[in-house]
Formats: structure tokens, sequence, C-alpha cells
């Protein structure tokens, strides 16, 4: 697979910050879909970051494995397992343009949702607002994180919404999280597999970009008390949002 200078570096960071994404700086996770949907072709995208993902799950697995409060776990499994199951079913049926246009619809929904989210939370601080916790918001969020999981790596945002809702301390909150991606992106191969967007070369290209992933996953862990969480997820939501209209236009 030939990529040019600017899409190996491109490839690169976006590996960086799925690791970096997955060990505590939330929110950023969301940007490196976009990244590496305007270096590959969409559907194509979303086998390539599939490998990495699962990488830098691993690392933060190993860092967090203590820490998954399971009774949510449990709770949202089934769920998400349908909604990746009918995300295998939308991929058979759709064309690369279309799925170019739905992860940029996905993105772009995804990021004002987050925008609106830190902002009721803002507004809120001394009494944030609880989401509910009932059986139909768990088989929403599941089924809506599964799809998008499946369709575009971009469920992210959605288990943020979750997971502040259950008002987790920091830690379990990235340990819970941490399993539940892992476990999930594991689920997803065969489906991905079938439909050909994980394959041999997509697997000897993300052999090349694991090591960005795991040194981004080391390096978040490492400094995450350091940095301004909210500049980054400014930036990732402006960039995402950028890369987002260059996909429904494409």
């Amino acid at each position: 697979m030939h990529l040019e200078t600017w899409q190996w570096l491109l490839a690169a960071g976006g590996a960086f910050l799925i690791g970096l994404s997955k060990t505590g700086i939330v929110g950023i996770g969301i940007f490196s879909v976009g990244m590496f949907a305007l270096v590959f072709p969409s559907r194509e995208s979303v086998g390539v970051v599939l490998p990495i993902l699962i990488t830098a799950d691993i690392v933060a697995v190993a860092a967090y494995r203590r820490h998954a409060v399971w009774s949510h776990l449990w709770r949202l499994f089934p769920w998400a397992a349908l909604g990746i199951v009918l995300g295998y079913l939308a991929m058979g049926r759709i064309d690369d343009h279309q799925v170019a246009r739905l992860i940029g619809a996905i993105l772009i929904v995804l990021s004002i949702w987050q925008v609106w989210c830190r902002r009721t939370t803002a507004r809120s601080a001394t009494e944030p607002e609880r989401v509910p916790d009932s059986l139909w918001f768990v088989a929403l969020v599941g089924i809506a994180a599964g799809f998008a999981t499946m369709v575009a790596n971009a469920a992210g945002p959605i288990m943020i919404l979750y997971l502040l809702a259950m008002r987790l301390p920091k830690m379990e909150f990235i340990g819970t999280g941490a399993w539940y991606f892992l476990i999930l992106n594991v689920f997803k191969v065969p489906f991905s597999w079938d439909l050909g967007i994980v394959n041999a070369a997509s697997f000897v290209l993300d052999l090349t970009l694991a090591p960005f992933a795991i040194g981004g996953a080391l390096f978040g862990r490492r400094v995450l008390q350091h940095i301004n969480q909210a500049l980054f997820e400014d930036l990732a939501l402006l960039f995402t949002a950028a890369a987002a209209i260059r996909l429904l236009i494409t």
C-alpha cells in the first residue's frame, strides 16, 4: 500500500492520537477517525483503524484493568453487539461515497453533541444534571455506540456521555471504557474481515502504525495531569468538524 509522505505523517499522527485518547485524554479520539478518513478511502479507513484501536485498547486495559465497573459493562454489551450487527448489515449495502457521507454526518452530530454536553456540565457545575440510566437509556446508548463503532469507529463520544452519566470516578471511568472498547473492537474483527475492510494488506500497514498508538497511550498516561484537556478537546472538535465537512462534500 503506497502512501505519500504527508499521508504517512497524518496516519502516524492519527495513530498517536488514538493511543492518547485511550489513556485519559478523552474527547480527541474522534479527531483521529477524521484524519484516517482523509488518508484512505472511507470504507478502507474503518478497517485500517480497527487493529490500531485494539493495540491502544490493550495498553489501556493493562494500565487500568483493575478499575473497571463490570456492572455497567454487562448491561451495555448485548445492546452494543446488536448495534454492531446492524452496522455490519449497513456496511454491506452502501458504497464508498455513502460511507464517506455517513462517517462525516456521524462526526458532525457527535461533535455537536459533545460541545452541548460540555456546556451543559459547565452550566450545572454545582449540581450536574443526571442522564437517565434506565433500561431504555442503556439500550439506546448500547445500540448507537455499537452501530457508530462498526461503521465509523466513532463510539467514543457516546460512551463518554454514558460514563459521565454514571458519575464514575476518574480511574473507574477510564478503566470501564478501556475494557468496553477492547471487547467490542475484538468482537468487530470477524465482521470487518467478512466485509473485506480488514485484510492482509491493511494489517501490514497497522504493524507499521502500531508503535505510534502505543507511544500515544504511554504518553497520555504519563502527562495527563499536566495537559489542558479542554484545549485538546476544542482543537479536536474544530478539526473533526473540518474533516467531516470534507467527507460530506466528497
